[in-house]
């Protein structure tokens, strides 16, 4: 089984209330990715802090880690070639009024702040988030029957 590359994507809590995990699941199913962790949890104050430290002292960081905290999210590792790239791209732009149809934002949200997902934005991020959300016993590996369809 050839290791491929991997992202961190996260169903927020607004997604979550709204019942679109399984949407945003099949969505990257049928794109021909591999879920290989996947966990429901409630964030800590502490934990979104490390996720947006980046941020930190920015106008909007508050509010970010008060929505990150207030609902249950469904957090997961996925595999493929150049998956963090492939991941983005299926999202879409962050504000969901710039981001186009047929991606998850484009079609599931309508305001900024509450805009479903998060996906990594680099190898790097993918890395550091990936760490902080799971542990390497936590990632399963498997082969999907149709693998030899997908990749060259």
């Amino acid at each position: 089984m050839e290791k491929r590359d991997k992202t961190f994507l996260m169903v927020k809590p607004d997604g979550v209330k709204r019942a679109l995990i399984g949407n945003v699941i099949s969505r990257l199913e049928n794109k021909g990715l591999k879920l290989v962790a996947m966990k429901m949890m409630q964030i800590s104050p502490g934990l979104a802090a490390r996720h947006y430290g980046e941020h930190l002292g920015k106008p909007f960081y508050d509010g970010l880690i008060d929505f990150i905290t207030s609902g249950p999210v469904a957090a997961m590792i996925w595999e493929g070639d150049d998956v963090v790239e492939m991941v983005r791209n299926m999202i879409g732009a962050t504000d969901p009024k710039k981001a186009a149809p047929g991606t998850m934002r484009g079609d599931l949200a309508v305001f900024m702040g509450k805009n479903i997902v998060h996906a990594s934005d680099s190898p790097e991020s993918a890395e550091r988030e990936m760490n902080l959300f799971f542990e390497a016993g936590e990632l399963c590996e498997y082969s999907l029957p149709h693998e030899n369809c997908l990749y060259e």
